[in-house]
Order: structure tokens, then C-alpha cells, then sequence
């Protein structure tokens, strides 16, 4: 998006047909916007589903994130939250999915994949420790398998992350909190010949709350140039992340409750990691009265050097049971999109079809360290994977009360991984097709109704399509599906009927041919089971006032595994219930604020019930002044309420030093205690 991305929020309803096309919001032609008291774009019209949204730049400005991951929690019943401490990616919990460290939550920034396919440590890896969040236009979310232009991990959801071309006004940043936490960043747009040059650098250190602290270093950098406009030019962008970081990561609730730990001790002082990441892109886009065109492409090199220690000295009682996962890769790839647009009267359409091409070369591992030296080789891969996506997806308005969106999906997969055990070593390759259809009835007195179907999939690790024996166990293993499919199925309405309040309604359906399962105390993901999951959802965003907002989303799924199993059908880590309430005051007089109330429901541990998580609520809130049109302080406060719970929770057994054998327990990692961080910032 342009700058007139934050022209749009004030712009009348009237205005907004030609403000749109500035800013590429009318790639449907039939498609009208309408605002509801200047404050949020309306989704009637637009939106396939009920699970189906943007969020604006100014919007996001609001957010209080502890973390640049906690970006995507603007999206309605999405939790993002983190087992280790500063670095390392974050977990993600969305629809009664556990989704790890990004499994089936496809996210995209400029276009470019975040999500790490066949990774060291979790099958869809997704860091989002590189993203500045003052550059963010944009956030747009779906949820289920029923958009064709989504592939690979998309079948929860997925968050599309959009950077500004141009800044309104440069920028300049510094922060400093408790824990050690201190933030510095430049951003500016100058223009540069016909286009403009964006740029921004941010260098940031975080001990957080933890005995031995984080000492998480990361420089980011931005540098993008740009003509024309979002939906009538192209932009350039190259893109550096690095940071170092030590990792606090889950420890036993046994160790707490007899006081041999506090909760934020660590047992093994020498875990943590390293992570790099170097990206070129591009993008280009026409649009003309009756077609539309889109190409990107990207370039990204990805490294990672990962140390953990889940289960201590069950495994080695001697020297510890730390495991490195590196990981390195380059990931290429090229989207490309043409869309013819019709209209014949009443009726309009859009026909899209559309190409998706990614390569990764992958070279990772598994070795089994102490204090981050190497003592044994578990396995050693090189693995090329290789994807070719073809849709073709129509929009069609059929009268003034009804419309369609069909669509179909083929993706052809192909794996080659070579092993450092021979008989792990292979070829791979898988195809699926995957439909969907939308029906969208209205808008009748500002209420539209969704009737939701399609299949979705996500890619299982390119390892076990060709392994036969376990490289840890020696023992045989079946080699997994290269590709799961899921089905989804939802109902939903939406609805502006009440002056200034804006709702949406989903109830909704989704079996997994096989489930992912993050396993706790090998550090990874494997295929399990097929599962169903039920769920609801209730967003809803109101603007009493011009100077008060409010959100309040509730979500609650069931998650079970299809088939029955002595061990039971529960889904362990599966979300139930989660919700959120934020009462925002802006542009009262200089003063600006928010207070945002998380609730995080509890969740299964194993798979007969028998051992369940808590819930946790938390409050983050932050109140700013602004001194002038260029000078501006922010203090934000996090776990307002000190409260001692956790961020996430698992169950299996481990061994202390000191112990005869292994215990089953849970383990946890805390949520940080209350901090506070103010910023100054002025604009130039």
C-alpha cells in the first residue's frame, strides 16, 4: 500500500470510489466500500466469509505487541504466543488448532512465503522476528480452505502482510524499558527521481524477565523503491534480518512446585540461537477498465542455528540431552496473476487465473550437543522441494442480492532428499486438486450471509516421504502422505445493521486427512491422525464515538481425532476457547490509549483429557501524548496485572539431574511479568 493508505480511514463514502483505485481496493469491479463513521472499511460486498477481514494501518498502529509476531493477533480468535523466550518463531493457536511454529496458518509478507517448509525444527516454520511493524499497511486474513489463490498451509488461515510503499512523514524512534529492553528506529520515503526510496533500520536488545536473560540483538533492515501506485506500478525491495539470542525454554511445573527452579530460571544455561535472513523482491501490477495483471517474484536466504533442551538427561544422564537443528536454505519463487472483468447489466465478473512456482535447497540436521558442541550426528539432509501451483477462480455477481465465488486449485509437489543414512535417501512427488465454492446472499438492510466449502492441504515434511528407518531408533517407519488434505465447511453472516457496530458470525467445520502433532520432547512435528474440528466465531468492532473504538471477539472450537485409539481422541494442545476485549481512545485532544483484555482458554495435554492446561488472561494496554504535529510519547504496559500464568503448556516426561528415572509432567513457559516501555518518537 501507498501512503494513501491512511487517507483511506478518513476518506466519506462518496469519495472512497475514487480514492480506492489509488490504493488498489477495487481489483473487483463491483465491489462498493463503504465506511462505517470514518473508521473502518466495510466488508459487505468484499468479504467471501465471515472468517474474512483487513485491517487498516492506523488500526494496527493501536496494537500493543510485546512482540512483532503478536502483529497477526488483529486478526478476530488468533493467539500468537512462545515457548522460548526472545528469536525463536512464535507459536500460533487459531480455530482449535495448535498450529506450533505456523503449520496450516499461511503467512505472507509483499507476497514472499515466511512459512519454512521441511525445516529443521517444525514443519511451516514462521519467523516474524524480522518484520517492523511502522511499515505494515495492511493486514488481510482468511480463515479455512475456500480461497483457490491459497495454497500451502492455508487451510486454518492465513494472514497476508502488506508493506507501504511511501511514509506519510519520516520517522524516528527511540524506546527503553524494564529488562533490559531498548529499540532505536530511522524510516523515511524520500522521493527519488519518478519513484521513492523507502528505507528503515531498526536495532533492538531484550533481556526479558528471565534469571539468565535473553540478550536477544537483532539489526533489521528496509530498502525499497517504488513508482507508481499500488495497483499501477512496481517497487524493489531488498530486506536484512539478524539476531543472537539465549533461550529460556519450557521447564517441569515438579521443579517449581519443590523450589529447585523459579519460574524464570532455565535448566540448560547454553541453549539458544542464531537466526539470518537476506530477501530481494519485487512486484509489479497493471490495471486497466476490464483486466488486471500481478507479477512477484522473491529471492530469500534463510539461516538458522538452533539449540534446545526438552527432556534434560533422560536420554543422556551424563552430558545433557541438548539437540542442535540447523537449518539453511535459499527459497526462490514467482507469483503471477492475470484477471479478465466483465459486466453485462446486473451482472459482473471477475475471472482470475493464476501461477505460484517455489524452490527451496535446503541443507539440515539433527545432532546431539552439550553446552553447543557437537558430540554425535543424529542425521544430516539435503533436500530440494520443488512446487508448481495453477487456479483459476471466478467471481461473478449474479443480480444485486447474490453472488458466487468458484474456484479450483492444482498443486504438483516434488521431493528429493539426500540423506546421510542411504536408505533414507528419495524421490518424492504428489498432486492434489482442491475446489471451492462461496455463496454470498445479500446485503439486506447491511446483512450478508456466507455459505462456505472447499479443500485445502498442507505439505508434510519432505523427510518422511522417503524414510523407511528411524535414524535415532534404527527401528522401520512408514513413510507419510506428501500431501494432507483437509475439507472445510462454513456458515457465517456479517452485519452493519446497528449504526456504527459491525459483526460477524461463523460456525464452521474442518477435517485434516492427517494431523500435524508437535512432539514435545523431540522438538519437532510428525504426521498423526485425521482429525475433525466444530467451532463458532463472534467478532465484532464498534465505534460509539469518534474518538472511542471497541473490539470484542470471542471464538470456541472441539477438536477430536477421527478414529478411535486406546490413547484417546483429544487433540493435545488444541485450543478451545479464546477471546479478546480492547477499548481504544484516539484523537481525544492530544491524548491517545488502550486497554486490550486476552483471554487464552485451556487446552488438552494428552490425548485422553487426563492432564489439561489452564487458562490465562492477560492485560496490555498504552496511553500516548502527543506534544505536537511531529513529537509524540507512548508507555506501554504488559501483564498489567502481574499475573502468573502461562504462555503455553506441554505434557511428557523428562528427567532432572538428580532423578532415578523419567517423569510424565507438564511443562510450561511463563508469561512475562509486568514491564513497561516508554517511546519517543517524531516525525519529519
Amino acid at each position: 500500500m501507498t501512503r494513501h493508505s491512511s487517507v483511506l480511514s478518513r476518506c466519506s463514502a462518496t469519495f472512497l470510489l475514487l480514492c480506492a483505485p489509488l490504493a488498489a481496493l477495487a481489483d473487483d469491479p463491483f465491489v462498493q466500500r463503504v465506511l462505517v463513521d470514518g473508521s473502518r472499511i466495510s466488508q459487505l460486498g468484499l468479504a467471501d466469509a465471515a472468517g474474512m477481514g483487513s485491517i487498516s494501518q492506523r488500526q494496527l498502529e493501536a496494537r500493543t505487541n510485546y512482540r512483532p509476531g503478536e502483529l497477526l493477533e488483529a486478526t478476530p480468535g488468533l493467539i500468537v504466543s512462545q515457548h522460548s523466550g526472545e528469536g525463536k518463531a512464535n507459536q500460533f493457536y487459531l480455530r482449535g488448532f495448535n498450529l506450533d511454529h505456523g503449520t496450516d496458518l499461511r503467512t505472507t509478507v509483499d507476497d514472499m512465503p515466511v512459512n519454512q517448509r521441511s525445516h529443521g525444527h517444525g514443519q511451516g516454520w514462521t519467523d516474524l522476528n524480522f518484520l517492523i511493524p511502522e511499515l505494515s499497511a495492511r493486514l488481510d486474513y482468511k480463515k479455512g480452505p475456500y480461497s483457490a489463490a491459497e495454497g500451502d498451509f492455508a487451510s486454518a488461515g492465513a494472514a497476508s502482510i502488506t508493506y507501504a510503499n511511501r511514509l506519510l512523514r519520516g520517522v524516528a524512534s527511540v524506546t527503553g524499558g524494564q529488562n533490559g529492553y531498548a529499540r532505536a528506529l530511522l524510516a523515511d520515503s524520500p522521493q527519488l527521481g519518478k519513484g521513492a526510496l523507502l528505507y528503515a533500520i531498526e536495532a533492538l536488545h531484550n533481556d526479558g524477565p528471565f534469571t539468565r536473560g535473553d540478550n536477544y540483538r537483532k539489526v533489521n533492515g528496509v530498502l525499497r523503491y517504488s513508482e507508481g501506485y499500488a495497483n499501477n506500478g512496481f517497487n524493489l525491495t531488498a530486506m536484512a534480518y539478524r539476531a543472537n539470542w539465549n533461550a529460556t525454554d519450557q521447564i517441569p511445573q515438579r521443579a517449581v512446585a519443590s523450589g529447585e527452579l523459579g519460574r524464570f530460571d532455565a535448566i540448560d544455561n547454553t541453549d539458544g540461537g542464531a537466526a539470518r535472513r537476506f530477501s530481494l523482491s519485487g512486484q509489479w501490477r497493471r490495471t486497466a477498465e476490464d483486466s488486471s495483471s500481478k507479477v512477484s517474484a522473491y529471492l530469500i536466504a534463510n539461516r538458522l542455528q538452533l539449540f534446545s533442551n526438552f527432556t534434560y538427561f533422560m536420554d543422556d544422564p551424563v552430558n545433557g540431552d541438548q539437540f542442535a537443528q540447523p537449518d539453511r536454505r535459499v527459497t526462490s519463487g514467482v507469483n503471477a496473476s492475470h484477471s479478465w472483468h466483465r459486466h453485462d447489466g446486473d451482472l459482473a465478473s471477475t475471472t482470475t487465473i493464476g501461477l505460484q512456482a517455489q524452490n527451496d535447497n535446503i541443507h539440515n540436521g539433527l545432532y546431539h550437543t552439550k553446552a553447543r558442541q557437537t558430540l554425535d550426528v543424529t542425521r544430516e539432509d539435503h533436500i530440494v522441494e520443488s512446487s508448481l501451483g495453477l487456479y483459476v477462480e471466478n467471481q461473478t455477481r449474479w443480480t444485486p442480492t447474490f453472488r458466487t465465488v468458484a474456484g479450483v486449485r492444482a498443486d504438483h509437489y516434488r521431493f528429493k532428499v539426500g540423506s546421510d543414512h542411504a536408505e533414507n535417501s528419495g524421490k518424492a512427488n504428489d498432486t492434489l486438486l482442491s475446489p471451492s465454492l462461496n455463496l454470498i446472499f445479500g446485503p439486506w438492510a447491511q446483512t450478508e450471509f456466507y455459505v462456505n466449502a472447499g479443500n485445502g492441504f498442507h505439505s508434510n515434511d519432505a523427510r518422511g516421504t522417503t524414510i523407511t528407518v528411524d535414524p535415532k531408533s534404527k527401528e522401520a517407519v512408514d513413510k507419510v502422505t506428501p500431501l494432507a488434505r483437509s475439507r472445510g465447511l462454513e456458515v457465517g453472516v456479517r452485519s452493519e445493521w446497528v449504526p456504527r457496530l459491525q459483526s460477524a458470525l461463523s460456525l464452521y467445520r474442518l477435517d485434516f486427512d492427517s494431523e500435524l502433532v508437535f512432539i514435545g520432547d523431540a522438538g519437532n512435528t510428525e504426521a498423526g491422525r485425521p482429525s475433525r474440528r466444530y467451532g463458532v466465531e463472534f467478532s465484532n468492532y464498534y465505534k460509539p464515538l469518534p474518538w472511542l473504538s471497541i473490539d470484542a471477539d470471542i471464538a470456541f472450537a472441539k477438536a477430536r481425532y477421527r478414529n478411535d485409539d486406546a490413547a484417546g481422541r483429544r487433540i493435545p494442545g488444541a485450543v478451545e476457547g479464546v477471546g479478546q476485549l480492547a477499548v481504544t481512545v484516539d484523537n481525544l485532544g492530544p491524548w491517545s490509549g488502550a486497554l486490550r483484555l486476552r483471554y487464552f482458554g485451556p487446552r488438552p495435554l494428552a490425548e485422553n483429557n487426563a492432564v489439561r492446561s489452564k487458562a490465562s488472561t492477560t492485560l496490555n494496554g498504552r496511553i500516548g501524548y502527543r506534544f505536537n504535529k511531529d513529537t509524540h510519547l507512548e508507555l506501554e504496559a504488559f501483564n498489567l496485572a502481574n499475573r502468573r500464568v502461562s504462555a503455553i503448556d506441554y505434557y511428557y516426561a523428562s528427567r532432572l539431574r538428580g532423578e532415578a528415572e523419567a517423569v510424565e509432567d507438564v511443562h510450561f513457559h511463563p508469561v512475562e511479568s509486568r514491564s513497561l516501555r516508554l517511546t519517543l518518537s517524531r516525525t519529519f
